[in-house]
């Protein structure tokens, strides 16, 4: 079909460059016929696969744009589409003669044809058994139609030269996500489909696993047993918050956490490095992996080069991704997360840390910055059903109060504490343990990671001792005194 009029194809929905837009008007019409006979079963299931027309119109109205309201590429079929969305809604009778009523005090009747289209649409089907795949069909060429027209005004804003490239970016990834969410709409689900063991992902299968220790239901193991069994590792989906003050050795047990996931696990993880380059990643995880420091290296004292190369190869074997982009904002983060996501399948992602990112919006109040950052990972964890570790910073009152953290001690946001799933603060008596002797350093210093928050399970403190020359954060529960060496 092509169209004599030279504008054709600014016609929105119906025509693009003189070509109709993907669509099948039998399937359309169909829906439309089902919804007539059987008005009473057919509704609710087209309005749940298809959307509610009536409601998206009116947001329409006030300048807020939808593909759902032009689900219908029939301009007849979607204006049937809408009044029949308003007259379920307004508990209005459906059936030809109410429609036609309702479309005559519109003066809209003759636009669709009339009765005769009407009561054609009706003569089109013999039952409505198949209308869930007229409604697929519809469906699917509202999407192509969607993707069309997101490259289209994507072409137009490149040519215009009026945004950053960066910002179009952002809005092609955001646009193709929502015509892929018009495949996943939300249902209302029986509490007994939830329960029902023989559905293999209800809460009796997961509890079931779960008692078996199933990796499916017990999370990504943090390699520290006692962490595990507070917060049963890290879930998909979940925001796991570690904070500390500066130089108590975040980044080191972030480290550690990624070497016992990556080496000891085998998980594809990802690690988003604002402060330090990646290169200096790679040393530290060479040095921990390996037992010897970089002063080692540096003194000459390395005496087991084949122990070093043994590890480098360990590491190298790992799955572990680095991007060590600085002041990071959450509009990159997500663009790299899913990239990151869909080329290497990563598992697990770790943030470091939350207060160098920057944020989308611009405000003179730093809380609402971090508020919006913080925000912005937990939607990114929940998208990608995968857990994030971000690390963050407490404020100078934790040092004042000379006690351990709080939650109220997470700087510059209260909004870490209610976006987090799990809160983790480590803790160890800095100011003390600097004068400690280098014996002392070799043997560990004490130190405390505490669960403060956990949505879905206890809180606690883990102890723990720290090798500082190693970055390195062992549970101490794994030493006792026989496992020290013998005393010179």
């Amino acid at each position: 079909m092509k169209s004599n009029n030279k504008n054709s194809n600014t016609i929105p929905g119906i025509i693009k460059d003189d070509r109709p837009l993907p669509h099948d008007e039998s399937a359309e019409s169909a829906v439309i016929a089902a919804i007539l006979t059987e008005p009473s079963t057919c509704m609710d299931r087209v309005m749940d696969l298809l959307g509610n027309a009536a409601h998206f119109y009116e947001q329409n109205k006030k300048g807020v744009k939808s593909v759902t309201t032009a689900v219908f590429y029939n301009p007849r079929n979607q204006l049937l589409y809408t009044l029949l969305c308003e007259m379920y809604e307004q508990g209005t009778a459906i059936d030809v003669i109410s429609v036609s009523h309702h479309l005559n005090q519109k003066k809209l009747l003759e636009d669709i044809g009339g009765e005769e289209y009407l009561l054609n649409l009706m003569g089109m089907i013999a039952s409505t058994a198949n209308l869930e795949t007229w409604c697929l069909l519809v469906r699917d060429a509202a999407i192509l139609r969607t993707l069309i027209d997101t490259c289209a005004s994507i072409q137009d804003k490149c040519y215009q030269l009026e945004q950053p490239v960066s910002s179009i970016l952002d809005e092609v990834e955001q646009k193709i996500l929502n015509a892929s969410s018009l495949e996943e709409r939300s249902q209302t689900l029986e509490l007994k489909t939830l329960i029902d063991h023989k559905n293999q992902d209800g809460a009796f299968t997961y509890l079931l696993n779960l008692a078996q220790k199933k990796e499916d239901s017990v999370g990504i193991s943090s390699g520290y047993p006692d962490l595990d069994n507070l917060i049963t590792g890290f879930r998909p989906g979940e925001m796991f918050v570690l904070a500390a003050r500066p130089s108590i050795g975040k980044t080191s047990f972030a480290l550690n956490l990624v070497s016992n996931i990556g080496l000891n696990k085998n998980k594809s993880v990802g690690f988003f490095s604002l402060e330090m380059t990646a290169e200096q990643l790679a040393v530290r995880m060479l040095c921990t992996e390996s037992g010897y420091s970089e002063r080692d290296f540096r003194d000459g004292k390395v005496t087991d080069i084949a122990k070093v190369t043994q590890a480098a190869g360990r590491l190298c074997r790992a799955k572990i991704f680095i991007d060590p982009t600085p002041a990071l904002r959450i509009r990159e983060l997500r663009s790299k997360a899913r990239k990151m996501a869909s080329l290497h399948n990563i598992e697990i992602i770790v943030i470091d840390y939350l207060q160098l990112m920057k944020a989308e919006i611009r405000s003179d109040n730093r809380q609402e910055e971090v508020s919006a950052i913080s925000s912005g990972i937990k939607a990114l964890a929940k998208e990608l059903k995968i857990p994030i570790i971000v690390l963050a910073q407490l404020n100078r009152e934790v040092e004042k109060t000379q006690g351990t953290p709080k939650l109220s001690h997470l700087r510059e946001s209260g909004a870490i504490e209610q976006d987090a799933d799990i809160v983790a603060f480590l803790h160890r008596d800095r100011e003390t343990q600097k004068d400690s002797s280098f014996e002392a350093q070799t043997k560990g210093l004490d130190s405390q990671l505490i669960i403060e928050k956990n949505r879905n399970g206890s809180t606690g403190l883990i102890p723990l001792l720290f090798f500082p020359h190693l970055m390195l954060f062992t549970s101490k529960s794994r030493y006792s005194d026989e496992d020290l060496p013998p005393p010179a």
